[in-house]
């Protein structure tokens, strides 16, 4: 009983001891050397001097060497304590427990000895190193499926196997022990072992009945099958991360320090030293999991984290979590410079992309150090990404765009963590995948690191500008992942609960109870192998890996459109569900509808104006309409009309609220989401040609130059004389002398003729370009991206073609008067409401991202001027030359420039004090909102009570300050979301596309260089795809770097004996000819095609 009270206290003591070293980073870097100077002779009689000194502890415990432990309470506070020792949590070489308590390790006095020591007692000690090898050897992991899977949750249960209770003995009996080693270059002579993670010494004599070559074949054929073993599909890897299929983990060695401490492992210590005696091997790769031992840290309270950032010591951000390499995730420095890094997933803490997180910084010792000629390639972004990849959330969004109409008009370039193009392998690539060397074949130090090269970099001694702060999650603030996933059931045998593997690898796989699978998955698993799932997180706890779910739905076969597209709705919480009674009850009951009798009181009459609609041909929520009426003295009446939407849906009720949830309309390429019931969509809003319509109104007078004169607000009547197309105006404004006939545009108002709105269509045009000519002068931007638009089967809805979209005059003439109109009532609202009204501004873009791409330009011989919106704007569309090739020049630089572009957001003005920050950058403009789309954006329903209420035609808005900007951050949330959707229904339809069509053949231009892949720009199609070395049938290829301009030569095999190999020179703007070829059911992939010209090497 003594000894265990005192193993109990020194237990104690370690723990106290293992806190204050926990952070102890310098340890492992001195102990890497040690090691490395120290592989000699010298190092294996330090070996026999520890394992003499593991036997006096064994013996002074009263332990024969043959005997087990008996399990007793004594025992298993030894057994602890062999734990502590063996996971590095105390002082690893006390001699006893009584010298626990010691701060000084024995380890530098027996390193200091070693020049003394002579080798006589190597013996004894590679006599037990090959004991224990043997003894490991033997040991099987019995936590994989017969499929390499690893089996989930269950934590705290044990099998009372006899193969288990075996291994236990193993672990039990005193013998010496080797200490785990930390994997370095020094080691020479030391072998790992990937299922054991133990290091042994390679002595040449053995000690054994056994020669030496027949343990090494012994010992390499354990290597390889604990490789096979652990790393098929779903296995887990040393740093605890899940690994999904296909995907290659980071390595134990390259595990960061913040995941081991994190993990409860000790620096410089593999993962593997979490091993203990009652685990029997069966949770060695996975610190927490199959006991109640904390994985995550616990959350902050939310006092504790106010009061952190009040006082700045934490940092509050959304959280971008990269597709690609899903242990990298970044949150916005708050300065605007570089991003900080949160690395691996203990880090993270169980946040989810897209959540607004809080989080702590790392001390400076662990911050990223990176390469001071390189700093353009952090990896703040994410390599682009496959058409089936998603998110369960918005996070920071691509571009998006801006002004009325149905097509994009203006855009509003922000920064996508979810789907970064090419371009970002030019300025974000990961220091890991640096590559240092000039071959870029087969090379296993291809990518290494600037500290693998150059020995171990203290971050202490460098300035900021080479490191990247790194934090961990200490709370999450809100839960802006849906937590609805869509993935794939695996049965697991003898478990009351089922795996459930997302498709997004950047969510943990879930436990879901066999309850919620299918009822006959247990007999028949095989047969839900391609069905599409989708799961609702419930609860992620703190001690692991594995969260828990229920499953929402089965969505049908995984690779067909309709599942796929539901499953992406269902990830994005974008509610598709029909509206409910009471939601309908709010609609007008007697139909058909009329206006009122008294409404045309309240309101101005225009239904006797020349008014139309220009829109896609598609297009059935027709939400704005313009007028053009020459006046006598030579200048003009212009008119912009919006569906008076605030007219139907009344503040506060039951439609109200829906909308309000709902946010936005998503437009999927085969359909739409409404925001608001059909019957108001299409109908009772809708403003059809011919017929009487309730709007609000904005109407200036204007000179031929597109100088306002006068301006007026209202609520109106109109009644649309024409339903135009883009394409019928775009021929008027093409053929100004042409007489239109009635069969060649759609059904018309008697009323009005053709050559009426003809007129009417020309002199909006003409007035147009002038407001053009005068934004841009005035210093806008704009930067356009492409569109890529299909052509369906009617009965099917397959794709049958696709084109990118040519956004043309007739788009450019909606787009400024919705822009006029945007602006003209940012400015009224404000006035009236200078602490209530919900405006939309645009951040300058950041300051550290644009100096890496203006010196980076430099390099590549191109001016650009960031130095204001129309400067950078000026810069795009000069020097790209006037070839057929300039355009596709031009996407290329506009989309490196849509990088350092932040987000434009809505807010509510008493929230922003300084109006400086109510800017618009792209538009140059000091007010903007969105006031022309009601129909299909819950925030100019907002804006148009506004603006009754400045008017005094409408009641005052009821909602506080705080209740807009909680309505307006929602609204950004479901905006990012809508956009993310549709960009995600393109790649699914463009996939299935390329399935159904492909190959398919065209034209790309590089749009970025990586040490071992490039990214183009296919011009035909106008998609983004990345294209890897190792893929293409080359001899070599070889990356360098000129100044700051990538490079890379690419060899080609020859194709005959006869033949000479290819050589192809690629970097920025370089011409390529591709093939696009189906992967699987929803993925695809770009080929290169080997040169026509070649060129001998």
């Amino acid at each position: 009983m003594e000894h265990s009270r005192q193993a109990k206290g020194s237990n104690l003591s370690r723990e106290f001891r293992r806190g204050q070293n926990h952070m102890a980073a310098p340890q492992k870097d001195a102990y890497s050397r040690l090691l490395s100077e120290h592989h000699s002779s010298k190092f294996r009689s330090y070996l026999n001097q520890f394992a003499q000194q593991q036997q006096q502890i064994e013996e002074s415990h009263g332990l024969a060497v043959s005997d087990p432990i008996p399990d007793t309470s004594e025992a298993r506070s030894w057994k602890g304590e062999n734990k502590m020792r063996k996971t590095g949590v105390r002082n690893e070489y006390s001699t006893s427990p009584n010298k626990g308590a010691q701060t000084e390790s024995t380890l530098s006095l027996y390193m200091e000895k070693l020049n003394e020591r002579e080798e006589a007692g190597e013996t004894l000690g590679v006599q037990q190193g090959m004991a224990v090898r043997q003894r490991h050897s033997k040991r099987k992991d019995t936590n994989t499926s017969q499929d390499g899977d690893v089996e989930s949750g269950g934590e705290g249960k044990q099998t009372g196997s006899k193969t288990q209770q075996h291994n236990a003995s193993l672990f039990r009996g005193p013998s010496v022990e080797i200490p785990r080693l930390p994997h370095t270059s020094g080691n020479k002579g030391m072998t790992h072992s990937p299922r054991q993670g133990a290091v042994f010494p390679n002595h040449s004599s053995g000690g054994g009945p056994e020669n030496q070559q027949d343990k090494k074949k012994k010992l390499k054929k354990m290597q390889k099958k604990g490789r096979r073993d652990m790393r098929q599909d779903g296995s887990e890897y040393p740093d605890g991360d899940l690994v999904p299929a296909g995907h290659v983990p980071r390595s134990a060695e390259k595990q960061s320090l913040s995941d081991r401490m994190t993990a409860g492992q000790s620096p410089g210590r593999g993962s593997s030293s979490n091993v203990t005696p009652s685990d029997n091997g069966r949770h060695r790769y996975n610190p927490g999991r199959g006991r109640n031992r904390q994985v995550f840290e616990p959350y902050m309270a939310p006092q504790d984290v106010s009061a952190g950032l009040k006082r700045s010591e934490l940092l509050q951000g959304p959280l971008r979590i990269n597709p690609k390499k899903y242990h990298e995730a970044f949150i916005p420095s708050p300065d605007g410079l570089r991003d900080i890094f949160i690395d691996g997933i203990v880090p993270r803490n169980r946040a989810l992309n897209g959540d607004v997180v809080v989080v702590k910084l790392l001390p400076r010792e662990q911050w990223k150090v990176i390469k001071p000629d390189e700093e353009e390639t952090v990896s703040e972004s994410v390599a682009p990404g496959d058409p089936s990849e998603r998110a369960g959330s918005a996070a920071a969004g691509s571009t998006t765009v801006e002004g009325g109409g149905s097509l994009g008009l203006i855009i509003e370039a922000q920064f996508d963590s979810d789907k970064d193009g090419p371009g970002s392998s030019l300025l974000h690539n990961s220091m890991k995948n640096l590559n240092l060397n000039t071959a870029g074949s087969a090379c296993p130090e291809n990518g290494a690191t600037l500290t693998s090269k150059l020995g171990t970099i203290d971050p202490r001694n460098l300035a900021d500008k080479f490191l990247q702060r790194t934090a961990k999650v200490v709370y999450i603030a809100e839960k802006k992942h849906s937590r609805a996933v869509t993935g794939f059931l695996k049965f697991l045998p003898d478990k009351e609960f089922a795996m459930f593997s997302p498709v997004d690898h950047r969510v943990p796989r879930v436990n879901v109870p066999l309850s919620d699978c299918p009822e006959n998955f247990s007999a028949r698993a095989a047969d839900y192998t391609n069905t599409l799932f989708v799961c609702r997180i419930t609860e992620w706890r703190d001690n692991s890996n594995f969260a828990e779910g229920r499953l929402a739905k089965s969505l049908g076969q995984a690779g067909e459109i309709e599942p796929e597209t539901e499953g992406i709705l269902m990830e994005y919480d974008v509610d598709f569900s029909e509206f409910s009674k009471e939601v309908l009850g709010c609609l007008p009951q007697s139909l058909p509808w009329t206006i009122p009798a008294e409404e045309f009181k309240r309101r101005k009459d225009l239904r006797k104006a020349c008014i139309f609609t220009i829109d896609p041909a598609t297009a059935r929520d027709l939400d704005d309409a313009l007028s053009c009426k020459p006046l006598p003295d030579g200048n003009f009446e212009v008119g912009v009309h919006i569906a008076d939407v605030s007219y139907f849906v009344e503040e506060g009720d039951a439609l109200d609220s829906i909308a309000s949830r709902r946010a936005t309309s998503v437009y999927l390429v085969q359909k739409v989401i409404p925001m608001l019931p059909r019957l108001l969509c299409e109908e009772l809003c809708s403003l059809n040609p011919m017929t009487d319509r309730l709007t609000f109104s904005v109407i200036w007078k204007l000179t031929p130059q597109g100088k306002i004169l006068d301006e007026w607000f209202g609520r109106t009547v109109i009644r649309s004389c024409v339903k135009l197309s883009y394409d019928h105006a775009q021929s008027m404004i093409e053929a100004p002398e042409k007489l239109f006939s009635a069969e060649e545009l759609p059904p018309f108002s008697p009323e009005h003729p053709v050559d009426a709105i003809h007129q009417a269509v020309l002199n909006l045009h003409s007035i147009a370009k002038q407001l053009r000519k005068q934004r841009f002068e005035g210093g806008a931007l704009r930067l356009d991206q492409l569109k890529l638009s299909f052509t369906l089967d009617r009965e099917s809805g397959m794709p049958q073609g696709c084109y990118v979209y040519k956004y043309r005059d007739s788009n450019k003439l909606v787009e400024e008067f919705m822009l006029l109109a945007n602006m003209a009532t940012a400015h009224q609202i404000y006035r009236s409401f200078p602490d209530q009204a919900l405006l939309r501004c645009h951040p300058p873009p950041q300051t550290k991202m644009v100096d890496n791409l203006l010196e980076f330009c430099d390099q590549m011989g191109l001016k650009l001027d960031f130095s204001s919106a129309g400067a950078l704007n000026r810069s795009l569309n000069d020097g790209l030359g006037l070839d057929e090739y300039s355009s596709a020049r031009k996407e290329v630089l506009t989309h490196m420039c849509s990088r350092p572009m932040q987000m434009a957001v809505y807010f509510c003005t008493g929230v922003l004090k300084a109006e400086a920050l109510f800017r618009h950058y792209a538009l140059n403009v000091p007010f903007y909102t969105h006031f022309t789309s009601p129909i299909r954006r819950y925030a100019d329903v907002i804006v148009h009570r506004l603006l009754a209420a400045s008017l005094g035609c409408g009641p005052r808005v009821r909602l506080c300050q705080n209740d807009v900007q909680k309505q307006a951050s929602h609204c950004n949330d479901k905006k990012m979301a809508s956009k993310r959707v549709q960009e995600l229904s393109t790649d699914l339809f463009f996939a299935v596309f390329v399935k159904e069509s492909g190959p398919l053949e065209s034209e790309a231009m590089v749009m970025g260089v990586l040490d071992q892949s490039f990214d183009v720009l296919v011009l035909r199609y106008g998609v983004q795809k990345r294209i890897y070395c190792n893929a293409l049938p080359l001899r070599d290829f070889h990356f360098r770097k000129v100044g700051k301009k990538p490079e890379m030569t690419l060899i080609w095999a020859a194709e005959s004996e006869s033949e000479a190999p290819v050589q192809q020179e690629l970097s920025i703007f370089t011409l390529v000819d591709v093939v696009l070829k189906a992967e699987g059911s929803m993925k695809y992939s770009a080929i290169l095609k080997r040169p026509s010209e070649t060129m001998s090497c």
